[in-house]
């Protein structure tokens, strides 16, 4: 069973825990690498690793995306490889098949959580509301992710959600119009497991093969994350 996978049944069924939720916690950034060539891709994770990072996620949103998983699943065995943006249950076994290790949404559907106990995968849905919170902690689910953060409030949205079902044993990770300006505002916050985002390898320095200012922004992102442990 892959770290932090989840058991057959509804009890313990959380989304993300030993090894893995370890590894997010080590530089409480997740990557998100999204993009047209599979081949640009697997050199931005090259570049990620390198620096430090153990988990990356690979957006479904392009018509290459499982070939760059694959891709990145054979080149990078030691990352934790997780596929995003997954909206259709069928989509799961998919992603298990081309080398994902956990699976991301941008929103909450049971049958998506369902279809990601029987692949034995970790499952992260999006949430935006206390209400959607509650219905995924009813399926067990206590590593949720915070979408889209920015839009939704920031950090004092997410704070105040947290005050309310905080003590459910909830970590999150917020997502969406984070970057260096403000991604240590969320870091301070010490229920934060880590930050998602495609700040890191931006689709429009991949499609530029810019992979310097790749380097640049990894570096400048570990510094920050360790200067704003809580």
């Amino acid at each position: 069973m892959v770290p932090g996978a989840t058991t057959p049944g509804k009890s313990g069924a959380h989304s993300g825990g030993g090894d893995f939720l370890k590894a997010l916690e080590k530089t409480r950034v997740l990557p998100l690498l999204s993009g047209e060539a599979p081949e640009k891709l697997l050199q931005a994770g090259r570049i990620l690793v390198r620096a430090g990072f153990e988990v990356l996620e690979v957006a479904l949103r392009t018509p290459s995306a499982l070939e760059a998983l694959s891709l990145l699943s054979r080149e990078l065995p030691q990352v934790l490889l997780g596929a995003g943006t997954l909206l259709e249950a069928s989509q799961v076994e998919e992603v298990r098949r081309a080398g994902a290790r956990f699976v991301v949404s941008p929103g909450f559907r049971p049958a998506l959580h369902e279809a990601a106990r029987q692949a034995g995968l970790p499952f992260i849905p999006g949430v935006a509301t206390p209400t959607e919170a509650m219905a995924a902690l009813d399926e067990g689910l206590t590593l949720l992710k915070f979408f889209p953060a920015e839009a939704l409030g920031g950090a004092p949205r997410l704070r105040a959600t947290h005050a309310a079902l905080g003590h459910k044993g909830l970590r999150w990770i917020p997502t969406g119009g984070i970057g260096l300006q403000n991604l240590s505002t969320y870091l301070a916050l010490p229920w934060v497991a880590a930050c998602g985002g495609s700040w890191l390898a931006p689709r429009n320095a991949l499609e530029q093969g810019d992979f310097q200012a790749l380097g640049r922004r990894a570096e400048e992102t570990l510094a920050l994350t360790r200067r704003s442990r809580p």
